[in-house]
C-alpha cells in the first residue's frame, strides 16, 4: 500500500494509517533526513524478525530508533549520560544517533545482544510526526538491502521491496549523502562509532564548551 503525503490535506489521514499498520506489526517506510527509513514497532518481537528477513540483516546488527522528543527517551534508554547532554541540545533534530544503555525490556535483536540502543530525533518533519502520533520510538533503520544503497525516495523503496512493504510514506526525495553519525561513550570519554553528516570534531567541541561552561 503506498501512502502519499505530497497533498498537505491528506497528511494527518495518511500517518493516521502508517500508525495503524505498526500497530498490526507491519513494516512502513518513512523518509529521514538522509535516506528513506523502515518503521517497525521495536517492542514487536515478530515485527522485529519480519524486519530482518526483509532486509537480509545479520541477527547481531543493531537496529537504531527514531523518537519525536527527548521525553520519550524513559520508554528505551535506561538513563541518560551526562556526556550527551551538549549534544542533544546542539544536534538534534538532526544526523546524530547516540548510543544508549536500553531498557532490560528491549529485544535483543533490537540491540544485536549489546544491551544498548542507538536513538535520535529526525530532523524530517514526516518522520517526526509519525513518532509524535505513535507515541513512542520507531525503528529507523535504513530501506535497503543490507550491504547495498539505500532507497531515497517512495518509488525506490518499492523497486528494492515491492510488496513486501506494508506502508510508504511518501515524502519526495531525500537527501542521501553520508548517513547519520553514531557516537557512543567508551571508558567515559566519546567514541566516534560511524562517520557521517555530523563530523566528530565539531561533536567534541560542542562538548568541550559545555564542560568549560561549568555544566558537566
Amino acid at each position: 500500500m503506498l501512502v502519499d503525503t505530497k497533498e498537505q490535506e491528506s497528511e494527518d489521514e495518511s500517518l493516521l494509517q502508517a500508525v495503524a499498520c505498526l500497530q498490526r506489526g507491519g513494516i512502513v517506510a518513512i523518509p529521514t533526513e538522509t535516506y528513506y527509513g523502515l518503521a517497525v514497532d521495536p517492542f514487536n518481537e515478530e515485527a522485529l524478525r519480519m524486519l530482518f528477513c526483509l532486509k537480509m540483516r545479520e541477527l547481531h546488527k543493531p537496529i537504531l530508533v527514531l523518537m519525536s522528543e527527548i521525553s520519550q527517551l524513559s520508554l528505551i534508554a535506561n538513563f541518560v549520560p551526562n556526556t550527551y547532554q551538549p549534544l542533544m541540545e546542539k544536534f538534534w533534530p538532526g544526523p546524530l544517533t547516540l548510543i544508549f544503555p536500553g531498557c532490560e525490556k528491549l529485544s535483543s535483536l533490537l540491540t544485536g545482544g549489546t544491551d544498548t540502543v542507538g536513538i535520535r530525533i529526525s530532523s524530517n518533519r514526516l518522520a517526526t510526526q509519525l513518532c509524535r502520533m505513535w507515541g513512542g520510538p520507531i525503528t529507523a533503520t535504513s530501506a535497503n538491502i543490507s550491504g547495498k544503497v539505500p532507497a531515497r525516495s517512495a518509488d525506490e523503496v518499492k523497486l528494492i521491496f515491492g510488496a513486501y512493504i506494508d506502508c510508504i510514506i511518501d515524502g519526495g526525495t531525500t537527501p542521501g549523502g553520508a548517513c547519520s553519525t553514531v557516537v557512543g561513550i567508551h571508558d567515559d570519554r566519546l567514541t566516534l562509532l560511524r562517520e557521517g553528516q555530523i563530523d566528530f570534531p565539531s561533536i567534541l567541541k560542542a562538548f568541550e564548551m559545555f564542560k568549560n561552561n561549568g555544566r558537566h
